[in-house]
């Protein structure tokens, strides 16, 4: 074909073209919702979590701390011999179907003794955490925000990190042992007190994070136009500033929970903590300290859940930084 037939056959049909007319429409536009024209959504969150599973440590992690906490909590429904009973004739056994950890010097069963003092232990690490994010979040919120709150709350916040920890909880264990004991029961008053003990002292950090972030979103083009509407200072940090803090503090509540149990295992440990009655983790170590040599088994067991529930919490704090920082995600 000739390029003069080509040209005359390309004319022929975009004549048969406009003779035709417009296509008939034969469907409706795309519909906007993402989901009704079958994509899939995007979210914050849903990228948080897609970042957060790309973490192998982080997911092994919380597959374990997944773990500890189903044993601490729904094995006594499964071992249901009493932590406290006490088979003086079942003293220092070795490991049996009977008691598959073995006994104490006491014939508690060890195993319900760990189930036992993990629920408390986890329990004051979560508790504790809560009391320590919550404080140290309304501190760096209100020091960040109003620049006359600035200055005091931020000595206030170095004066508490430079004393000294362990020294200032054993004294506040000292002095208020006896008068919560007996406000509250034995074990109840020392919860309450090793609970608001590790709070009180461990909101610095929190502090010092929330007050940075909120500096540095003060500045924000957002902010400035609440401002500029006349929206009042308690409304913008609820609804404008605290929703924009939340990564940082919620990386900050899973770091405070390892130093939560940690702190509670070395004043167990020290004889501080719970009565010999009430098993935590850190209890049990106290209590086989005497006969390590002869039964190891007694230190290496709690040592270990300690160990391995703090590393789990960091890791999973770990993977969650990195999934929550914009910076981060999707590199």
């Amino acid at each position: 074909m000739t390029d003069r037939e080509r040209q005359q056959a390309l004319d022929s049909a975009e004549l048969v073209a406009e003779t035709a007319g417009p296509a008939p429409v034969t469907g409706e536009l795309p519909p906007d919702d993402p989901v009704a024209a079958g994509g899939e959504t995007r979210s914050q969150w849903r990228d948080v979590w897609r970042q957060f599973r790309s973490h192998k440590g982080a997911m092994v992690a919380l597959v374990l701390f997944l773990g500890i906490l189903l044993f601490v909590s729904v094995g006594p429904l499964i071992w249901t011999l009493d932590a406290t009973y006490v088979d003086i004739r079942a003293r220092n056994s070795g490991f049996s179907a009977a008691h598959p950890l073995g006994t104490d010097q006491l014939g508690r069963d060890m195993l319900a003794r760990l189930m036992a003092g993990g629920r408390v232990s986890i329990a004051v690490g979560l508790t504790a955490m809560v009391i320590a994010v919550t404080l140290g979040s309304f501190v760096g919120l209100v020091a960040g925000y109003f620049r006359r709150m600035d200055a005091p709350l931020m000595r206030l916040t170095e004066l508490f990190l430079a004393l000294p920890l362990l020294p200032l909880l054993l004294l506040m264990v000292t002095l208020f042992r006896e008068s919560l004991s007996q406000s509250f029961g034995p074990a109840m008053g020392i919860f309450i007190l090793i609970v608001g003990a590790i709070g009180a002292t461990s909101w610095m950090q929190a502090a010092r994070i929330v007050r940075g972030d909120v500096l540095g979103l003060k500045e924000r083009e957002f902010i400035l136009a609440a401002k500029s509407i006349g929206t009042p200072p308690a409304r913008m940090i609820l609804r404008h500033v605290l929703p924009n803090v939340l990564s940082p503090i919620m990386v900050a509540a899973t770091l405070g929970i390892a130093t939560a149990i940690i702190t509670e295992s070395a004043l167990s440990f020290l004889g501080l903590g719970f009565p010999p009655d009430f098993p935590t983790w850190g209890r049990l170590l106290f209590d086989a300290v005497d006969q390590m040599v002869l039964y190891p088994s007694r230190v290496i067991l709690p040592g270990l859940f300690i160990s391995l529930t703090v590393l789990c919490v960091n890791y999973v704090g770990d993977g969650l930084r990195d999934a929550m920082d914009p910076r981060i995600r999707g590199r």
